[in-house]
């Protein structure tokens, strides 16, 4: 008898939906915020008319789209994880050096990479791996090296399940469920403390986010990140009710044709904490609630003047730091060399787009192939394709607004793609190749329509 195997996005979309629900118990603004951004989708989508027929074909995988964050210790932790979400679908898409910002990790994004998977749950897991060797001192570095040796963050039955996927090519029905049940266990909040509040105090001062990714018995998910239509709104609508939305939204400025990725969050919560050996408990600031607008995404050529555009701001901000001033006016003036209008966008190739025959009769009459031109004359839609990555200049935004206090740490080691992979025990995949490849598979087939009709 054959076993019926569960597909790789089913099982995605139900941890997803699981870390989902444990989430809004362990967190519960994290509840208010879900309904915030569904009051505001529903809202943009009223007011917008002419995105409605696009707002609903994104509609399903809108209210299920998550992205997680989460920061490992050691490259057995980051490798094991690659094991784990390979079960969901999920592949390591991008490299990103967050020490350059004064974060010591680096990371990568665990997400589906085929656009059919990515339609059924884009379920996100940004992930971060702690560099040991930022610490300073050799001591303190040493006895953190310890306590991650010293811990496993997954479950023997989780482990074990891994290993049946892999050696019979996927996991039956009965052992989906428990897949997801083991693993949800790996991102679980505890508030016990797996060392001494001194050293806690130790790590903590030699950065906030070493003493969260080291002091604990698990990778707890730090945050949960719903998507918004607009994201301008929910900012304002945070405040409104009360949460503490940081000064800035990450990313680019507001425009009719988004670009890339625009984040905000309301600031991490201070949790009560035992400590090792401590009869009185003291605090963690780590997890937070954040929302994300995504728009399309950049070629090479887009990228690069995103990235100009955005150096030109930054170099011009006074002290250093995004928040207050008129840090949103420069950045808006300095994008007024983006352009905001789709067929420029598409005529100067700054982004990714997808093709569908808008007029069949009208192709049918063409006799020479003329895809830029179809586009002009509306034979053809060209639909930019959704970014689905991140940006490590917010990324870094968003740790250090969440982290709390006001020292911005500096580190001079170099980035290091080629140690990550070791690590990981696997490449990065490049997201700019997967995008390409989308388009490159919509053209495919709109020349196969084209040739068939001719």
């Amino acid at each position: 008898m054959t076993n019926t195997f569960v597909n790789a996005d089913d099982i995605r979309a139900r941890f997803s939906a699981a870390m989902s629900e444990m989430y809004r118990a362990e967190v519960p603004q994290y509840s208010e915020l879900l309904a915030l951004v569904a009051d505001v989708n529903r809202r943009t989508s009223e007011a917008n008319p002419d995105r409605r027929d696009a707002a609903a074909e994104e509609s399903a995988r809108l209210a299920v789209e998550r992205h997680g964050a989460i920061r490992v210790g050691t490259p057995q932790e980051l490798a094991t994880l690659r094991r784990i979400f390979a079960v969901m679908g999920m592949q390591p898409v991008g490299y990103y050096d967050l020490s350059v910002a004064g974060v010591p990790v680096h990371s990568t994004a665990f997400r589906p990479t085929e656009f059919s998977a990515l339609q059924k749950n884009p379920f996100r897991v940004f992930t971060s791996l702690l560099r040991l060797e930022l610490i300073d001192d050799a001591s303190l570095r040493e006895e953190a090296r310890r306590i991650l040796a010293d811990r496993n963050i997954f479950t023997p039955r989780a482990l074990a399940l891994v290993d049946r996927f892999e050696s019979q090519g996927g996991l039956t029905e009965a052992e989906a469920s428990e897949f997801v049940s083991e693993v949800l266990e790996t991102f679980r909040w505890h508030s016990h403390a797996t060392v001494s509040a001194d050293t806690y105090k130790k790590l903590h001062d030699a950065h906030r986010l070493i003493a969260d990714v080291v002091c604990f018995k698990s990778t707890h998910i730090n945050h949960l990140t719903p998507r918004t239509l607009d994201i301008d709104a929910a900012q304002q609508e945070m405040l409104r009710r009360g949460l503490q939305a940081k000064d800035v939204i990450e990313g680019p400025p507001t425009r009719k044709h988004p670009i890339l990725l625009r984040q905000t969050s309301f600031k991490a919560l201070e949790e009560s904490v035992h400590f090792l050996n401590e009869t009185s408990a003291g605090t963690h600031t780590a997890r937070f609630g954040e929302i994300e607008q995504r728009g399309m995404a950049l070629t090479k050529k887009g990228r690069a003047l995103y990235d100009e555009l955005l150096a030109k701001t930054r170099a011009s901000q006074a002290g250093g730091t995004q928040a207050g001033g008129n840090y949103a006016d420069r950045l808006a003036a300095a994008f007024e060399a983006f352009p905001d209008d789709l067929p420029t966008i598409h005529a100067q190739g700054l982004a990714y787009f997808q093709y569908r025959i808008a007029d069949e009769a009208a192709l049918a009459r063409e006799r020479a192939w003329d895809l830029d031109g179809w586009v002009q004359k509306g034979i053809v839609e060209a639909t930019p394709i959704t970014y689905e990555d991140f940006l490590p200049v917010s990324a870094a935004g968003i740790f250090q607004s969440n982290l709390g206090g006001t020292t911005q740490k500096t580190y001079s080691a170099s980035s290091s793609k080629a140690s990550f992979e070791a690590d990981l025990q696997s490449e990065v995949l490049d997201e700019l190749s997967l995008y390409q490849s989308t388009q490159d598979a919509s053209v495919s087939r709109l020349r196969e329509r084209f040739t068939a009709a001719n």
